[in-house]
């Protein structure tokens, strides 16, 4: 029974290969050239003792010169061609897995484009990326060590088997008990590594999030005197991963020795018997010497085998963690006969609309939500933090999708819609400011790619960057640091408008995205973005009562809610919570004024 489930567990272990090895059909010239070249380098190898036998029984006991300088003159060249099929099978194996290392990179970052919001929840960015480059490079570097061993260890190990046995049977008996030593080993030794290599993973994954907050939070470690804290932060998980690597590596590093042990044992008792064989003339000394040379060969091939079963043992759990990521299912898919018109008048309307994450507990963050926007009305969305604001309009692009009720634009459900079109017709500014590395036109042209220069900068003046731009060195094709790192706040906000309004949408969102614009500003913008768009139907989400005062209608959430629907003059009139923002903020401006 213990058996059947060794042999279950073994199966089941490589399994998760055969998920990744479809990706080295492509290559199945190099995957087939690889082993043959292997083959012309084993049989080379298994002539080789053969002939030092003849060389030492034929040429050295009769002191025959011309044999013995005729035999090495043809080991040499039989060594060579040896060398010729094992650097063939070196190189086709490695461009093998390079192309194979690149397609599964690809087809991983593929995947990841197409999760949902809550998708990437989930799996968490830093474990992405650990994905997409560490456990790559494992799953690679093990299937470059299977097309290099595959034909070489089995082939090298029964060869010399064959030949061992065909040269004296009995003494061939000492691998009967040499060989189960080994896979015994082997096995303990792998049962033990295999939960290691995953904690090794997961621990990777942890110096990987502690040093990209980091890297991104850099200005505010720095604001905080918060160094020597996140300097010991980063230290324990650099000392975790090298507590558990070490960990791994000393019981890999217990496999050699004992490996090297049982061959030695061996190569002692074939010496010990052999010579007693020699002794009553059953053998011969090149015989003997031929016998060590192929029971050596056979216990390097099963080292080379030992080594490949660790090296897949580590490969499995990289290949669990990218077979995760493959297998997992986008939360946001299409129809299969989605709605492709394009979007033209803006008109939203939210029917009944709740919604909770995926996974999360509580009361929804937003519960029955109903109101209609008209194409080209300018609403604000106005409320707490935590009121549900940026969660509403992240279901107009299908960001996330609504747990009851719907959601149209243009009259149709933005989940009959392919996401392609829908979300071209929706520009959004989301609340961070995300820029790319690149000139500032690179960035602009985000929104639109095939935009024109005209295009870029009569978008940059709605967005009210325009002489900003034009007054630096190399104007539009200013380079940008990584996350535009060289700008002020408020100029890339304005940097991300312009991104927004280049492609002109039928509805264009502000998530709180003018934060770090200044009042006057901020009034310039609003006018001149409406200008530019004419009849679009803008989203305001803002904080300040100023920002949404001139707003067609106002959407006053609380705790998930619609608390009330109006202009600013409406709500102030009627609406309680309304007049407790607007008084606690011209308030505070007007005990500053005086």
């Amino acid at each position: 029974m213990a058996t059947n489930n060794w042999i279950i567990r073994t199966i089941q272990r490589c399994d998760f290969m055969l998920k990744l090895l479809v990706h080295l059909r492509k290559y199945w010239k190099l995957v087939l050239l690889s082993p043959t070249c292997m083959m012309i380098e084993v049989g080379m190898d298994l002539l080789q003792p053969l002939l030092l036998a003849a060389i030492v029984d034929k040429g050295v006991a009769n002191g025959d010169i011309p044999f013995i300088m005729r035999t090495g003159l043809l080991m040499v060249g039989i060594a060579i061609i040896g060398m010729a099929g094992g650097m063939g099978g070196i190189m086709a194996s490695s461009f093998a897995a390079q192309g194979f290392g690149a397609d599964l990179r690809w087809q991983l970052f593929k995947k990841v484009q197409s999760f949902s919001f809550a998708n990437l929840d989930e799996l968490r960015t830093a474990s992405l990326i650990t994905r997409l480059t560490n456990d790559v490079t494992q799953v690679q570097q093990t299937v470059m060590m299977l097309l290099r061993a595959f034909v070489r260890a089995p082939l090298l190990s029964i060869g010399g088997l064959v030949m061992a046995i065909s040269i004296n049977a009995r003494l061939a008996l000492i691998l009967l008990v040499t060989m189960p030593l080994l896979a015994l080993s082997l096995w303990v030794v792998i049962n033990k590594a295999f939960p290691l290599f995953m904690e090794v993973q997961r621990r990777v994954d942890r110096v990987n999030a502690v040093m990209r907050e980091n890297l991104v939070g850099v200005r505010v470690i720095k604001a905080f005197v918060r160094a020597a804290k996140e300097k010991e932060r980063f230290g324990s998980a650099n000392e975790s991963l090298r507590d558990i690597t070490t960990r791994a590596s000393r019981v890999v590093a217990l496999q050699m020795p004992l490996m090297m042990l049982l061959m030695n044992l061996s190569i002692v008792a074939i010496i010990w018997f052999g010579g007693i064989q020699v002794n009553t003339g059953q053998m011969t000394v090149g015989e003997v010497i031929a016998f060590i040379n192929y029971i050596t060969q056979i216990l390097f091939a099963l080292m080379l085998v030992a080594w490949v079963l660790m090296a897949f043992s580590r490969a499995k759990a990289s290949a669990d963690r990218i077979n995760e990521v493959l297998d997992t299912e986008a939360l946001i898919r299409e129809k299969p006969d989605p709605v492709v018109s394009k979007i033209n008048k803006g008109e939203i309307v939210f029917d009944r609309v709740s919604f909770q994450y995926p996974g999360a507990g509580g009361a929804p963050v937003l519960q029955d939500i109903s109101f209609t926007v008209s194409p080209g009305e300018t609403v604000a969305i106005l409320g707490g933090t935590g009121a549900g604001k940026t969660s509403l309009v992240n279901l107009i692009p299908r960001f996330f999708d609504v747990t009851q009720g719907r959601v149209l634009v243009d009259g149709v459900d933005v989940r009959d819609y392919s996401l392609k079109t829908l979300r071209e017709g929706i520009g959004m500014v989301p609340q961070e400011t995300i820029l790319f590395s690149g000139s500032i036109e690179d960035n602009i042209r985000w929104g639109k790619e095939d935009a024109t220069g005209e295009e870029i900068e009569a978008a940059a003046k709605a967005a009210q960057i325009h002489d900003f731009i034009v007054n630096l060195p190399d104007g539009y094709q200013t380079r940008l640091g990584q996350r535009g790192i060289n700008l002020s706040g408020g100029q890339k906000q304005r940097l991300a408008i312009a991104r927004a309004l280049v492609a002109k949408p039928a509805v264009l969102i502000f998530d709180d995205s003018t934060s770090a614009v200044d009042t006057g500003t901020e009034a310039c913008l609003q006018q001149s973005v409406k200008d530019y768009l004419g009849r679009c139907t803008r989203i305001i989400i803002a904080q300040k009562i100023s920002s949404v005062m001139r707003a067609d209608k106002i959407i006053l959430l609380e705790n998930g809610k619609i608390e009330g629907i109006g202009t600013h003059e409406m709500l102030l009139a009627k609406s309680p919570v309304y007049q407790d923002i607007y008084h606690s903020q011209w308030g505070q401006e007007a005990v500053v004024s005086g």
